[in-house]
């Protein structure tokens, strides 16, 4: 089976370096989704919470000796599927997001841990807060 999927968008931040995860980070970027996606934004507000789907650009190719990884912030061992290493067999990675400020096709949000120029794949809400 294929599965192929379209970037319908993507970050923008001057943040250097990026935080290691979005639970720990305070730093601001803008999600510019392409205009021919824009009305799917409808419903998406400032002071709630996004899920964003992307693709890790930038990660290495995944062997199988990736499958056990030690995180940079830990001292065990981990199954890649235990832990948020951008080193996946499917390099697809989640962030959760508060969004500032939505004007047009732009979405500010605090929280990024993506680095500039990284796909959207999706936004999701987050069912916690918008049901």
């Amino acid at each position: 089976m294929r599965i192929e999927v379209q970037p319908i968008g993507f970050v923008h931040t001057d943040v250097d370096p990026v935080p290691r995860h979005w639970s720990v980070s305070d730093a601001e970027g803008t999600l510019m989704i392409d205009t021919k996606y824009q009305d799917g934004l409808k419903g998406i507000v400032a002071g709630k919470r996004i899920v964003v789907l992307f693709h890790f650009h930038k990660s290495p190719g995944f062997t199988p000796d990736l499958l056990i990884q030690t995180p940079y912030h830990g001292k065990w061992q981990k199954g890649v599927f235990g832990m948020c290493s951008p080193k996946r067999p499917n390099p697809i990675g989640l962030s959760v997001v508060e969004v500032l400020e939505i004007a047009g096709n732009k979405i500010r949000v605090k929280g990024i841990d993506m680095l500039d120029g990284t796909p959207i794949l999706d936004i999701k809400p987050d069912v916690d807060q918008n049901g």
